[in-house]
Formats: C-alpha cells, structure tokens, sequence
C-alpha cells in the first residue's frame, strides 16, 4: 500500500480480536487491537485511527458506545462493525448512527479483507484531496481562497493567524470579492470545524423579520407567531455565525446585537429571558462603516466589537494576476461538475477575460467560466463563448482583434511577436507560468522566446 490505514479493532473476544488484525496485517494493514470497549474508547481519544473495526456486543462498553466516540473524535474515520445474526437489527441502528457497514460472525475473512479495501480507497482519496489542497494552498491560498497576487498574499497571511482564534472578524470588499469564502475558511480551519457554520444575508430580510431570523421568538410574541422558533444565533450555538451585509442591520436591531456580544447571551423575542450561546461572529460588508456612522445610521461601538480584527479584499481589477489562476481553477471545477471537456482557451480569448475590468468580481469571472464552459461545442474556449458584455469590451479595446495603441502594421513578425510577449509580462507582473497561457505557447518556447528578443 502506498498510503498507510491505521485500523484500530475493538472485540472482547482477545483470540477474535488478534484473528481479524493479523488478516488485515497479512495485506499491509497497520492494526492496533483494544480487548474491551472501554479501552478502544481511550484509544480512540488517544490516536488516530483510518478504520474501527469493532465487535458490537461487549462488557460495559458496547459497539455503539466505540461508534458514537468515534464520531465525536474521528469525524473522518470509518467504522465496520461486527455482529451476530441475532443482533443484526441493532447493527442496522448502527448504520443510521453513522457506521460504514457490518459484517456477521462467524465472520468470513475474505469478506472482510474486501470492506476494508474498500473503505481505504475511501480514506486514501481523501488524503489526496487534502493533500491536494494542502499543495493548493501552499502555493496560492488558504482553503479555497485563491490568489498569487501581493494582496492576496498578505489576505491569506492574515487568515492563517486568526482562522485557529475565536476573534470577531469584519471582512470588507466589493460585491462578489468572495467574503463568504473567506468566513468559510476562517470556520474550516478553526476548533468550531465540526459545528455549525451559520450564514445570514441581513439585507435580504425586512426590519421586524431580522430580530426574529437572529434571535428567534416565543409562540405568541407577534401575530402569525404560532409556535416558539429558534434563531441563527442559537443554530450555530457552538460554532460560527456569518452576517453578511452587516451595514444594513436596521439601529433598532443593532443594539440587541451589542448585547449579544458583549454578555453572550440572547433575548428570543416575545421574553425578557436571556439564554447564553457560544457563537463565533464574522462580518462582512461591501458599505463603508465609518461614512454610516459619521451620517448616523451605524452604532460606532457596534462597529469597534465586531472589527476585532479585519480583512480587505481588493477588487480583482486591481489583482489581475489573480485572473489565470482563478481561470484555470474554476475551469476544473465546471468541467467536472458539467461533464464537458475543454482542451484549451485560445490566446485572444484569454487576453479578453485578462482586460475586462470585471465589476462583479470574482463571482462574475466564476459565472463568466461557468456560461463559457456550458455553451461550448468543439473543447476550445474562443471569443464567440464569451458573453456579449466582455467581448463588447474586448472589441473596444481591441483585444479581440490584436489592436492596440501601438500600430504593428508594417513591422516585422519578429517584431510583432516581441511587442505582444513584452506587453503580455507587463500584463502579468512578470509572471512567466501565466504569460505562457495567455500567448497559448509553452513556457520552454517563452524562455527561448525571452533570450531571443533579449528580454528581461
């Protein structure tokens, strides 16, 4: 095996229990056997573990019991358990509780040796997507927050030393810079992962129905409140609470929200009765704060407590080196997703998506590839897949054509080709990986380009 499983067997039966890890041992399996229920409990708090293998009638500690610890404290892992046919309507319960599987005794060693192959094909494939996105993210971003560019950088920077924190956090930017991709990030990569992740759009809803979306209320607290509800604050007890579009909090609402954060308790509406929570608040908005507090329709202290700490997203027009690489990636994803196949994106159209000056953002360049990927028929992404808007705006500044400023009628190819590789560095900050796609060349035939034209 390339990839070792860490198995971790569970029976009270001691010579059951050795029998099932020396047959998973013989195939490459890394076992660790616990004699009691109580013991692969400690173990299982202890270590890490792939698969649990565990008997599911035992002394004092049952299956059951190995089951529900196991996915308290390994969320990932897989768990077979084993049973006799006078309890295979528990060991049904068990799948509903999150067991993988079982298997009956006497137990057939084949059979199980073929479960957990194909169990570990399970955990081997998640591996790769983590180790896939831990490469990901080494080079480019933060889980799935994707950049190359300086302020993407220091974005990303900033979120590796606030994500393992409880610290409020106000995310700022434009519409469609991906603020709720980063309050997800901050959530999936701190102690809260495995609890709720709450969003809550506040510009969606009307004044009376915001307090009530937050805090929830009792039956009877206003007409058509005909039984008690709980709020979002309460819904991601425990884990995180994303408020989008904060600006728009009405005042009437924002003091409540205060006093939420600051004693951690709420108010349903309809009671005076407080009921604490452990919530994790993040924030964003695309308004500028300080201009609703100085025309008086944000709290200032308000803003102090959930500006902690901040995060700027630039807009992407002033990040286009971000631009290929945000391509490249949602062009996997739409593909997959869309079960097409697209070989390549010609040079014109590439140049074309690089000039736009996307006023949606991110979230326009991602519905930009989306459409783009959907309506195409021969693999290759070309000018006429474009939307009429960008190639409207490619026509006028004559990327679509090759026009420019500088008029090349009359010049050399070679001296064509120097302008365009030049101007093309110049439109990736020098990055060599992303001027080679745009010019639909090779980065070897670039290099070679770069020392013939003598360019530095």
């Amino acid at each position: 095996m390339d990839q070792q499983i860490r198995v971790l067997v569970v029976d009270d039966d001691e010579p059951h229990a050795e029998a099932v890890a020396e047959s998973l041992e013989r195939v490459g399996y890394e076992c660790v056997v616990a004699n009691s229920g109580r013991e692969g409990l400690r173990l299982i708090e202890e270590q890490s573990f792939d698969i649990i293998v565990t008997d599911l009638i035992m002394d004092g500690v049952g299956g059951l019991e190995v089951l529900g610890k196991a996915k308290r404290e390994l969320p990932d892992s897989e768990v077979v358990i084993l049973t006799g046919h006078s309890t295979i309507k528990t060991a049904v319960t068990a799948m509903q509780a999150g067991a993988t599987t079982y298997l009956t005794k006497p137990l057939d060693i084949s059979e199980l040796r073929t479960v957990a192959d194909k169990v570990s094909q399970t955990q081997r494939l998640a591996r790769s997507n983590l180790e896939l996105q831990r490469q990901l993210n080494e080079r480019f971003g933060f889980e799935g927050v994707i950049g190359n560019s300086p302020s993407m950088h220091t974005v990303v920077a900033r979120l590796r030393q606030i994500a393992p924190t409880s610290a409020t956090v106000l995310i700022t930017g434009e519409s469609g810079t991906g603020k709720e991709l980063v309050a997800k990030a901050l959530h999936n990569n701190s102690p809260r992962r495995y609890k709720p992740f709450v969003p809550l759009n506040c510009a969606a809803l009307s004044d009376n129905i915001l307090e009530s979306e937050l805090f929830g209320h009792v039956r009877g607290a206003f007409t058509g409140a005909d039984r008690e509800r709980k709020g979002w604050f309460e819904h991601a007890n425990g884990g995180t609470l994303f408020l989008d579009e904060v600006g728009d909090i009405p005042l009437s609402t924002q003091v409540k929200l205060l006093r939420a954060i600051e004693s951690g308790e709420i108010v349903k509406v309809g009671t005076n009765e407080p009921l604490k929570v452990n919530v994790r608040l993040i924030s964003a908005t695309n308004r500028d704060l300080t201009e609703a507090i100085t025309a008086g329709s944000f709290r200032q202290d308000l803003y102090h407590r959930l500006k902690v700490v901040s995060v700027k997203l630039s807009p992407l027009r002033q990040r286009r080196e971000d631009i290929p690489l945000l391509i490249e990636f949602f062009l996997k994803e739409f593909t997959t997703s869309h079960g097409k196949t697209v070989t390549s994106i010609t040079p014109a159209t590439r140049k074309a998506l690089m000039s736009h000056p996307w006023p949606g953002n991110v979230r326009e360049l991602k519905n930009t590839i989306e459409s783009m990927v959907v309506i195409d028929y021969d693999g290759i992404l070309d000018i006429d897949d474009l939307t009429e808007e960008i190639q409207a705006s490619a026509t006028i500044t004559g990327e679509a054509t090759g026009g420019g400023q500088v008029s090349l009628v009359g010049r050399s190819l070679e001296q064509i080709e120097k302008y365009y590789i030049a101007e093309t560095l110049k439109m990736t900050n020098g990055n060599r990986e992303d001027a080679a796609k745009l010019l639909g060349i090779g980065e070897r035939t670039l290099y070679r380009k770069l020392k013939e034209y003598e360019i530095a």
